[in-house]
């Protein structure tokens, strides 16, 4: 069931209306259950095994690894006089080692599924492949497998809710069916955003009531949404499919405005996507956290990823950066790095303090591209995303020493705009990963966009396309102008939102305003045969 179809538009309807005339306020939540189990086998039944074994697997573990925790607490305390501080000490350790190998379970069986159907056919194609150079005529089997709906979304969510139980930061759920809603939360299930259960769960289970500003608010969200991604995002999209079915026959100057063009679809339709699962969850009172924070205005390309899809980003630096920065393996190796000759110098000092989180920086951009996809092209845009990052927190001390050499002012408005287009090259850079068909396609793109620019012939290569027209063109550079507009004014005024701006107005322009937008959803919207909710950029993951 697409979230921009009319279909979907009546399914939230009907179930605000069960949802808020249910009788038990303190049980409404089993309406957004029932409501999500109906959304999610819509979508394919094959489906639903995964993710009730996702659930199942994460409420079973979570109450698991909190028995331990109990029971490790209620016999110190039973024993408190009688074990020595050594013998406790020794205990808590052991209770903490068996934590640990019931949490590594569930995780290696969780991530291990993700892991196989995702992953399985690209490892084993490679395999083939690198035996086949070496004359071996061994070949692995390649396998039909299928992507369940939001497989990435939930698992990731679950094993981040192990892990907060592991910690002890989260209390365990101890209703299966209230776990099973966490998991499958329909508005969410899609493209996420990657909910915290300290964040979400309380106001799942809690029972709202209508509240007409929220759905006000929730509603005008959904309807920006549409916008961005039926607007302008679906028709970015027919002319960048054009280019990609045949990549290899257009000039640097097609790829390099065609990534252009694919910056301001991702954003559209990745951000739009958001916004209507957001604005939904909003009119049954629940807040789910925002995942964009004006993204292209960024200075640097690791400020660039605070700002992109800021809920992925906050699980891999609470699940996976930190673990790795402040493991043992490399606090050793910095420190054993600062005893060294080179370790007592400037450079040295600077890299040894650095080298943890460097380098953890790089592992984590490498999971970000394998999970982007499987293909060495998306191993490829980790590495460019990481590897930048990595030397330019090793090398910072050289570019502030050139900023001051040079005397500029890091605050100033110029120079503001300078960092903001050198990050935006970078990222557009990382683009190319993303739209070339493979690894190959991609380093022939970077040649042509030195050795191959010609834009007579770009002009008639898009004319040669004849999938748009005049007035597409001209649609899609009001919409970027439109979001750039409305990111700008969020960017320079961060305390409020839009809508909020909007309720300011006089009542004639407030409803002005939404009924411009609906109109424009209606008449200049891409939809019917050919869209539905696979069409979603992230909906893949």
């Amino acid at each position: 069931m697409s979230y921009t179809s009319v279909n979907f538009i009546f399914f939230v309807l009907v179930t605000m209306l069960v949802y808020f005339l249910f009788p038990k306020k303190n049980y409404r939540w089993t309406v957004l259950l029932a409501a999500s189990i109906f959304f999610y086998l819509v979508a394919g039944y094959t489906y639903a095994m995964f993710i009730v074994f996702t659930a199942v697997s994460t409420f079973l573990t979570g109450l698991w690894i909190d028995k331990i925790a109990r029971d490790s607490k209620k016999y110190l305390k039973e024993n408190k006089k009688t074990l020595s501080r050594d013998e406790k000490k020794k205990f808590k350790s052991k209770t903490k080692v068996r934590k640990r190998l019931v949490m590594a379970l569930v995780l290696v069986l969780n991530f291990g599924i993700l892991a196989f159907l995702k992953y399985y056919n690209f490892f084993a194609g490679s395999l083939n492949d690198m035996l086949g150079s070496f004359g071996m005529d061994f070949s692995a089997p390649t396998l039909k497998l299928f992507l369940p709906l939001g497989i990435s979304f939930y698992t990731f969510q679950s094993m981040g809710y192990i892990v907060d139980v592991y910690r002890e930061t989260t209390p365990p759920e101890k209703n299966p069916f209230k776990m099973l809603l966490f998991v499958s939360f329909f508005p969410q299930i899609i493209q996420g955003p990657i909910s915290l259960h300290s964040q979400l769960a309380h106001q799942l289970y809690e029972g709202h009531e209508f509240d007409f500003t929220r759905f006000k608010h929730g509603a005008e969200l959904i309807i920006w949404g549409f916008v961005k991604k039926m607007v302008i995002a679906d028709r970015t999209n027919i002319l960048i499919t054009s280019v990609t079915d045949n990549y290899g026959n257009y000039c640097g100057s097609t790829l390099t405005f065609t990534v252009i063009l694919y910056s301001l679809q991702l954003y559209a339709d990745f951000s739009g996507g958001i916004d209507i699962s957001r604005g939904v969850a909003q009119i049954f009172g629940i807040d789910m956290i925002d995942n964009f924070r004006r993204p292209y205005f960024s200075k640097s390309i690791n400020e660039y990823w605070r700002r992109w899809h800021i809920s992925l980003g906050a699980w891999l630096k609470n699940y996976l950066f930190y673990p790795v920065a402040m493991s043992n393996v490399f606090i050793n190796a910095s420190k054993k790095m600062k005893n060294t000759r080179f370790g007592n110098t400037a450079a040295g000092t600077h890299v040894s303090k650095v080298l943890p989180t460097s380098v953890a920086s790089l592992i984590v951009f490498l999971v970000v591209g394998i999970w982007h996809g499987a293909d060495w092209k998306y191993v490829a845009f980790g590495v460019w995303n990481g590897g930048i990052i990595m030397l330019s927190i090793l090398l910072k001390p050289i570019f502030d020493g050139i900023t001051a050499k040079l005397h500029i002012n890091p605050k100033s408005f110029g120079f503001s705009l300078f960092q903001i287009f050198r990050t935006l090259l970078v990222v557009l850079v990382g683009y190319v990963f993303d739209i070339a068909p493979n690894f190959g396609y991609a380093m022939d793109t970077f040649v042509k966009f030195f050795t191959d620019q010609n834009i007579p012939l770009m002009t008639q290569q898009y004319a040669e396309m004849n999938i748009l027209s005049n007035k597409d063109y001209a649609i899609i550079g009001i919409g970027a102008a439109l979001i750039f507009v409305v990111s700008l004014i969020q960017e320079r005024h961060p305390e409020k939102t839009i809508r909020e701006m909007i309720d300011r107005k006089p009542f004639a322009v407030r409803w002005l305003t939404v009924y411009a937008a609906i109109m424009v959803i209606i008449i200049f919207g891409i939809y019917g045969s050919g869209y539905n909710a696979a069409d979603f950029v992230y909906m893949q993951f």
